[in-house]
């Protein structure tokens, strides 16, 4: 067993060998919690949840630690126009990206930690670095000198004149060079904020990451990961930050995932195409969008639409169909006959090549194909007169198996009894009068998945269904 992955400080797919044997620590950045995350801040929970389950499948233990930034200048303004505050705000946002991304079938990390949970170490972190010279205090700003890191732009692959005439930087009189970044921000008038050895205040975004980073996986991590869009300035003043202290590697690789366009234009609130996961799991089987996201490869654009979706819905469904029929032979047949030895060497021929793809760069795209022949196979062994009791195991074993790896899950849903229906009904609607939303609001999801439409009558709520 060898895994290639592809590292953007490099350029190049390298083997990958963690710092301690059987062991991963790996580091992926989280969202600002201001709003209801939209399907591009959805692709890298999917992606390295992925990375993570194969790791796993391939028998490694993975430390997986994703932070929140819940205080911001985004989630400032958001409170401010809600009329809240940033840690109400904060917490309905969190709550919300859980209940989105656990319904597209990610697991938790092992830690999420909080920026504001962290203050104190932020803090420290920031104090080593003006102690080494590398970061200064400025009428109760804390600036890093990005110039005096002679390795910046070793991630972006550009020298740092060249990142200067890219970047968009804003005149600041209070830097003692355009370039610097901030570190700590002295607070304004009516913002939250803590107390700091350069004023009342608040971090900075960048610091933020390399000071949680090296509290919970130590000075050097296996594995760095995030969207594209983060690799510069983000993760370049991570390596820039985090490097300056310690002296040693930040990361040792770096996984970025490709864009989300929206029929092929770049989404924009502008543009009327901002597409929000939480609508779209209202209308669509979350794993349709999961099998959807993992259909491309994880470094390449991938390109939303409905006709897209709708398209990966029915190769799900071709999969779960496939799946389904094998258990309605072993469960309807009479009789079963010895197994067929030929058929167990292609059931693990696919296993072979599912793990083979995923070896080489989490390929989801090639082992999502491996499951479609897996399908073919299944299909063509249940045109058979006599079937085995084994084989039939030995093919849903594997579906359950490799899918497990990708986070779907293929076994179709048991139908729910009117019974049942009423009983959910009844339980939301007591829910609604304790006033506990989420419950209700769950069981509404939950009815939905199961294509039940709720109307409320004058006599109360009927339900069909779709």
């Amino acid at each position: 067993m060898s895994i290639q992955l592809y590292n953007t400080v490099t350029r190049n797919k390298e083997l990958f060998t963690p710092i301690e044997e059987g062991k991963v620590s790996m580091y992926v950045c989280g969202p600002t919690v201001y709003n209801y995350i939209h399907i591009g801040n959805a692709r890298p929970p999917i992606v390295f949840d992925t990375v993570r389950r194969h790791l796993e499948y391939r028998g490694y233990d993975v430390k997986y630690v994703s932070n929140f930034t819940d205080v911001d200048d985004k989630l400032i303004r958001a409170a401010n126009e809600l009329g809240e505050d940033v840690p109400t705000v904060a917490e309905r946002f969190i709550e919300a990206f859980f209940n989105d991304v656990e319904a597209l079938g990610c697991k938790r990390g092992t830690e999420h930690p909080r920026v504001t949970e962290n203050i104190d170490l932020i803090i420290e972190f920031i104090e080593a670095l003006i102690e080494k010279g590398y970061a200064y205090e400025s009428a109760g700003d804390v600036y890093y000198r990005t110039r005096k890191f002679k390795d910046y732009g070793k991630l972006s692959h550009q020298s740092i004149d060249e990142l200067r005439i890219g970047a968009r930087i804003e005149s600041d009189e209070r830097k003692d060079d355009e370039l610097d970044f901030v570190l700590w921000k002295a607070a304004k008038e009516g913002e939250i904020s803590w107390e700091s050895p350069w004023g009342n205040g608040r971090p900075g975004w960048h610091i933020e990451c390399s000071a949680m980073a090296r509290k919970y996986l130590g000075d050097t991590i296996d594995i760095h990961a995030g969207g594209q869009d983060l690799a510069f300035p983000h993760h370049e003043n991570e390596i820039a930050q985090s490097e300056a202290l310690t002296g040693k590697s930040f990361a040792n690789y770096w996984m970025h995932n490709g864009y989300i366009n929206i029929d092929n234009e770049k989404m924009s609130k502008s543009l009327g195409n901002f597409v929000l996961v939480n609508d779209i799991l209202k209308q669509h089987d979350p794993q349709v969008l999961r099998f959807f996201m993992l259909s491309v490869h994880y470094r390449h654009p991938i390109n939303y639409n409905l006709d897209l979706l709708n398209a990966a819905k029915s190769g799900l469904e071709r999969i779960r169909t496939s799946y389904d029929n094998l258990l309605h032979r072993k469960q309807s047949s009479a009789e079963l006959t010895d197994s067929n030895g030929e058929w167990l060497k292609v059931i693990q021929k696919n296993k072979d090549a599912f793990g083979e793809a995923m070896d080489d760069d989490f390929n989801t795209a090639n082992a999502i194909s491996v499951l479609f022949e897996l399908s073919s196979q299944a299909n063509l062994y249940l045109r058979e007169k006599n079937t085995s009791g084994e084989v039939i195991d030995a093919f849903t074993a594997a579906f359950d198996e490799l899918a497990a790896v990708l986070g779907l899950s293929i076994a179709k849903q048991k139908e729910l009894l009117d019974e049942d229906i009423e009983a959910l009904i009844q339980k939301r609607e007591q829910a609604r009068k304790d006033r506990d939303f989420k419950t209700a609001d769950a069981i509404r999801d939950q009815l939905k998945e199961q294509n039940i439409l709720l109307e409320d009558t004058a006599q109360g709520i009927r339900w069909r269904r779709g």
